[in-house]
């Protein structure tokens, strides 16, 4: 797939930003694989969250390894590396899917063979939380759009009670068509922007910071979201991100769930209002429910006025505000 050719807005130090490479859509009858390159799953619901992505008329194939256990990782480095290095490089795989978060994928970024990668054209990759860590390389290496999103052995699509519909809806739209835009609950700082989509989950986002895979927010839409972290650990990686430089010049921040975080949302506008930029927060991005799906690397719309993100966009003049 060419490499669209969109205007995008141009940073501050006048070098442009264009939109990453977005792969494919998927088919019916497509063949996609589920790797585990970070914790381990429950291995009754990775065969549920299999089974949903059948039901969405996919073959799935399993990595050798996504059922490994070396203490909190799903097995050794090497053979993660190598699940999801096989799954990437195989022709008749078009997606990739993540099985589960948890820690680990940022240990195995050094052992991935990228030229390999590369030559194995665009496709998609699914995951959400920890697989920030793979989504941020992919988008320094590969120049490629990636998809944060809900993944097979997570509750929202595997959890004894079945998937959430709003869920599977939105994962299912971004898969094979064209997502709805996802709707926040609050405007912390108006206006609208267009830009290429970056970010994930905050504690990665802080933890690359000084790698080479570390995010650059310039002339991006920054999504941020997090589980489990007191608002002064947030302060201090949002600190660590803007004292680092990786919030410079960034266009918008589209905010997600933060689940068991206490109230965030004084430290948050705190330390983001201040930059002058669109805000948006309250998303159902992240770990909460439901869980939409969002393509980092294409270019994407904030609309304060609708309190809106609208992802994976193929011509700016479809923003939302504006009227054809």
């Amino acid at each position: 797939m060419n490499e669209p050719a969109l205007p995008t807005p141009a940073p501050a130090d006048g070098a442009a930003v264009r939109p990453a490479v977005v792969p494919p859509r998927l088919h019916p009858g497509d063949t996609v694989a589920v790797v585990c390159p970070c914790g381990p799953p429950d291995p009754a619901q990775l065969r549920r969250g299999a089974g949903v992505l059948e039901e969405l008329g996919l073959k799935v194939v399993m990595g050798e390894h996504v059922l490994d256990r070396d203490r909190y990782l799903a097995g050794s480095d090497a053979d993660r590396a190598a699940d999801l290095q096989r799954a990437w490089c195989d022709p008749a795989v078009a997606a990739v899917f993540c099985g589960r978060g948890g820690y680990g994928a940022s240990r195995i970024l050094h052992l991935i063979d990228w030229e390999a990668m590369r030559a194995a054209g665009p496709k998609i990759l699914v995951g959400s939380s920890d697989v920030t860590a793979l989504h941020q390389a992919f988008a320094v290496e590969l120049g490629l759009a990636s998809l944060f999103g809900p993944m097979p052995a997570c509750d929202v699509l595997s959890g004894p009670a079945g998937s959430e519909p709003r869920t599977l809806e939105h994962l299912a739209a971004a898969l094979f068509g064209e997502p709805g835009p996802v709707t926040g609950d609050r405007v912390v700082v108006p206006g609208r922007a267009v830009a290429p989509v970056t970010g994930g989950n905050l504690s990665l986002l802080a933890a690359l910071c000084g790698t080479p895979h570390r995010m650059r927010a310039q002339g991006r839409i920054v999504l941020l979201e997090d589980i489990a972290e007191e608002p002064y650990r947030i302060d201090r990686m949002l600190t660590q991100l803007l004292r680092s430089g990786s919030l410079d010049g960034a266009a918008g921040f589209a905010l997600g769930s933060w689940v068991g975080c206490g109230d965030p949302y004084p430290t948050l506008v705190e330390r983001l209002a201040p930059l002058g930029v669109p805000v948006i927060a309250g998303l159902p991005v992240g770990h909460g429910t439901p869980q939409f799906s969002v393509q980092l690397g294409a270019l994407g719309a904030i609309d304060a006025e609708s309190c809106s993100l609208t992802g994976s966009l193929t011509d700016p003049g479809k923003a939302p505000w504006v009227r054809t």
